[in-house]
């Protein structure tokens, strides 16, 4: 459950009424936390079990229908949703596909239309075969693919959403703040990984579902493998790169440290995508597209990487549309918030990334984020 008033809600749901009015599909089916918490408010970390599905029905006008698991019925009651269905789940006879026809069928006409996202970064969160017997009960009612329409919505950020993501960024701040308390020479990188989850708690996280990083002398062979047990040496470069959570809400940007020193190549490499980032900064501005500021970066870069791309949306997901990526003409609009996060390699099997976060604004780009130094720190 969020504290955001119910107004944000009710103008989140006549954002997407109008997209399905405009795409002329007549109700909208959500089965994923972030869209359901989206339009709800409804905020558990019970989603980690998949032995339930749940589901949040928007006709194209009028108010939303829970059809949920009767464990999440006190909690979905305490949000702005009214119509809640519930039955008692697991069930593995009917594990309420019978209660989302029923309830299908009365928001869309036999000859209508129900949009279910489909696209790029979405999933369908119930078992595949629950879905071809719901869409065998609703015959001959069709379903679409209705990703355009919660992405052109979700993209966009309120200023209520904006203020949530800056308050994670703040609290994460403060943990790299204190980085120096728990890293330094013959420290276990693992040791390091626990003991900074623990300052993401204590200085505000609700939970941290994503810490990722690396060190290794000059650079780190890549970003997303676990800690291992091998101690921190001199000439290291460290990075944490953590996905915090608080109030439903991610961060996502990392910080660089030298321990005691660090090479010529790494000071180059950090030297240089300080610069990519301000080449981005001055690239985000409503009307841009995204792959100009990914071609900013990479301007400065120099030299082609593998990551794919260099940043991406943030919100209730760790990384959301869209990716600053060569191809990707998605156009940016005030309120959208992104990281920029350029990477390179600084000498074979060992790079750098740097990563902030932004929201597009009037004027251009605003840090969420308090920005990186200008050169490395260092951890003695």
């Amino acid at each position: 459950m969020t504290d955001f008033p119910a107004s944000e809600f009710h103008g989140r749901a006549a954002r997407l009424q109008s997209g399905l009015q405009r795409a002329d599909m007549d109700a909208l089916l959500l089965t994923t936390a972030p869209d359901v918490f989206y339009l709800s408010g409804f905020l558990t970390r019970f989603w980690e079990s998949p032995a339930r599905p749940w589901f949040l029905l928007l006709p194209a006008a009028g108010d939303p229908v829970a059809v949920i698991p009767s464990i999440g019925a006190a909690l979905m009651g305490q949000t702005w949703v009214r119509d809640i269905r519930c039955w008692s789940a697991p069930d593995l006879q009917d594990d309420g596909v019978s209660l989302l026809a029923e309830a299908v069928a009365e928001l869309v006409p036999e000859d209508g239309r129900l949009g279910l996202p489909m696209g790029h970064e979405t999933h369908l969160r119930m078992p595949l075969a629950d879905f071809e017997r719901l869409k065998s009960a609703i015959a001959p009612r069709r379903v679409a693919d209705a990703t355009d329409v919660v992405r052109r919505v979700r993209e966009v950020k309120s200023e209520a959403e904006v203020a949530r993501i800056r308050e994670i960024c703040a609290v994460a701040g403060r943990a790299f703040d204190r980085v120096p308390e728990i890293a330094n020479e013959g420290v276990p990188l693992d040791q390091v990984f626990r003991r900074f989850q623990m300052l993401l708690l204590e200085e505000g996280a609700d939970w941290v579902p994503y810490l990722a990083g690396g060190a290794g002398p000059g650079g780190y062979a890549d970003v997303i493998s676990p800690a291992t047990e091998r101690p921190l040496q001199r000439g290291d470069v460290l990075m944490l790169d953590t996905g915090a959570v608080r109030a439903g809400y991610f961060c996502d940007f990392d910080r660089n440290y030298a321990i005691g020193t660090a090479g010529d190549a790494a000071w180059r490499a950090y030297e240089t995508l300080y610069r990519a980032t301000e080449a981005g900064l001055a690239a985000v501005r409503p009307g841009a597209v995204a792959e100009e500021v990914f071609q900013a970066m990479q301007a400065v870069i120099g030299q082609d990487g593998e990551a794919g791309r260099l940043g991406h949306g943030l919100g209730l997901s760790l990384t959301e549309w869209p990716s600053l990526m060569a191809g990707d003409r998605t156009v940016l609009r005030e309120g959208m918030v992104l990281t920029l996060e350029p990477g390179m390699q600084v000498a074979p099997g060992a790079l750098m990334v740097h990563e902030e976060i932004v929201v597009v604004r009037d004027g251009g780009a605003e840090l969420l984020t308090r920005r990186a130094p200008p050169e490395v720190p260092v951890l003695e």
